[in-house]
């Protein structure tokens, strides 16, 4: 029965502890620069064989 009593005096001194939250809006609008560069490289080596066989079979493709 302490505990408890205890307990809900630290619970009460938390709450009277705790702060007031504010949230407003900016005056001026957000920014997000997205300048972003991508660049992506495929590089493929093909074996003799396939390359002669993509030559052949050129209309397929």
């Amino acid at each position: 029965m302490r505990s408890l009593t205890t307990a809900g005096l630290i619970f009460g001194a938390l709450i009277g502890f705790s702060g007031c939250v504010q949230v407003t809006a900016p005056d001026k609008p957000i920014v997000i620069n997205l300048n972003i560069n991508i660049k992506q490289e495929v590089v493929y080596r093909l074996d003799g064989d396939a390359k002669d066989l993509i030559n052949e079979e050129a209309d397929i493709f």
